[in-house]
């Protein structure tokens, strides 16, 4: 009965995102609490820096809230372009910031910024109006490719020359779901699904550290104290742990004994400490949250919203249990974070912007609008101050045509719609005037009587549509008519 209320989809990803997002600070800092102590003398340097991260993130959340979805529309090809251009100006030495031989934030202000986490969101909105606006005569095969396309390969081109294969991966999947979700044929997205799998395997193998995790999860034995020992590691956290942990903070593996514990396998830390159902939880947070962003796709009548909802929850969904996958071992290792969870600035606050705009989207939803509008909008929409969303009007038709001018700038005149038939002897009556009778001419053959008052046309040939209440009947006439 909860979930038919109007606004049990807005109530249900604003809670999704509170919770993970408290998890993965709580998280965070029990997992970095030793490297950061190691590192800066303060237990507290990642927990501090995430937890800003956070709060711009919540920022960002309520902006995207109030924000109208016009304006969203509006802004998603600026916003997009202007991603794309930071994110090749960060391969331009003395912008970009090289950490690990890999080339891929920009220092701000002392803050770190990642433009490839940014450029997942204008991916998706981009693409989501971009596929909405094509109307039903433009949904062939070369309408729903180009531009998306190209310009998706051209987003991963930059992201592979930084290099990252776990970022061009997802992106990979964002255009996948764009494309899916778009109404491309069977036939022609298992083949671009193909071919993306196919690069990727090149990829993987291209590169010496990349090659070396692909070998050391197909022979995890063969170098257990180098490329396998991440992933060996995470696994010996996990089955520390048991059913239901070591405690919070207990952790042993955070000793120096896991690399990055509080980024990339910060799974396994959960695992330690909150053992086999504490990593239940997380995986039930992240399928009630594909379940509430397939609800709100379904339920808005916004082509655009549901676009965008649907390709969110494929993105967010498939990173989180690939990072997952790889943490317990049935993936090779690719870098991927666990969404809201593990540590990174950018990608909290680029999350939280996306379930922001997720959350506007379940106010758009028709039940929703109806409950704001008669203010039943409850308690988070009175303490936010959110303003009350407009209902979507679906653009209009391109009107037709009128007649052409005939020879001598006559208009010809129109064909008789089927439905309106013209009948001998029936006319539109002025207001207060009654109808004059008319006689039958010869050239209407087949015409039955007209019944005065019923406003209908009997015919013995065909049957015709009831006359419009415009339609006036002849008044009775005793006698014989001519």
């Amino acid at each position: 009965m909860w979930l038919e209320r109007p606004l049990a989809s807005f109530h249900l990803i604003v809670t999704i995102a509170t919770l993970l997002t408290a998890l993965g600070l709580v998280m965070v800092l029990s997992a970095s609490s030793v490297e950061s102590y190691t590192e800066a003398g303060s237990a507290y340097s990642q927990f501090m820096q995430q937890a800003m991260f956070a709060v711009l993130g919540a920022v960002l959340f309520y902006v995207a809230l109030r924000i109208p979805i016009r304006v969203i529309r509006a802004l998603s090809l600026p916003g997009f372009v202007v991603s794309v251009v930071v994110l090749a100006a960060v391969l331009i030495p003395g912008i970009g910031v090289e950490v690990y031989g890999a080339r891929r934030w920009i220092d701000v202000a002392g803050v770190t910024i990642q433009p490839s986490e940014i450029v997942k969101v204008t991916l998706i909105v981009w693409g989501a109006h971009l596929l909405a606006s094509r109307g039903p005569s433009r949904r062939g095969l070369w309408d729903i490719i180009v531009p998306l396309v190209p310009a998706g390969l051209f987003v991963c081109l930059l992201i592979v020359l930084q290099p990252n294969l776990s970022t061009t991966i997802a992106i990979g999947i964002i255009l996948v779901a764009l494309l899916w979700f778009g109404g491309l044929s069977l036939r022609v997205f298992l083949s671009i699904a193909i071919s993306g799998i196919a690069a990727a395997s090149v990829l993987a193998v291209s590169a010496g550290y990349r090659s070396a995790r692909v070998q050391a999860f197909f022979n995890g034995g063969a170098d257990a104290q180098g490329s396998g020992y991440q992933a060996r590691q995470a696994k010996y956290s996990l089955a520390d742990g048991g059913l239901f942990g070591r405690g919070l903070g207990q952790s042993r593996a955070k000793w120096d004994y896991l690399p990055n514990a509080h980024n990339d396998f910060i799974f396994a830390i959960i695992g330690e400490e909150l053992g086999f159902m504490g990593c239940l939880l997380v995986i039930g947070l992240f399928a009630l949250f594909v379940y509430t962003g397939l609800r709100i796709a379904s339920r808005s009548v916004d082509p655009f919203l549901r676009l965008l909802c649907a390709s969110a929850t494929v993105w967010i969904t498939a990173q989180a249990f690939i990072n997952i996958g790889y943490v317990v071992g049935v993936l090779p290792v690719t870098g991927l974070q666990l969404p809201l969870v593990s540590a990174g600035g950018s990608s909290l606050a680029i999350t939280l912007l996306m379930f922001g705009v997720m959350a506007n989207a379940a106010r758009h939803e028709p039940d929703a609008i109806i409950a704001l509008t008669e203010g039943r909008g409850g308690r988070v929409s009175r303490l936010l101050k959110l303003p009350v969303p407009q209902p979507y009007r679906a653009p209009a038709a391109p009107r037709k045509p009128g007649p052409k001018p005939g020879p001598g700038g006559a208009a010809r005149p129109r064909q008789q719609q089927p439905g309106h038939p013209r009948v001998p002897g029936v006319g539109i009556a002025r207001a207060g005037q009654a109808q004059r009778p008319r006689t039958a001419t010869p050239a209407v053959r087949n015409s039955g009587p007209i019944r005065g008052g019923s406003g209908s046309v009997g015919s013995s040939s065909e049957g015709r549509r009831p006359l419009p209440p415009t339609w006036g009947a002849p008044p009775r006439r005793t006698g014989t008519q001519r």
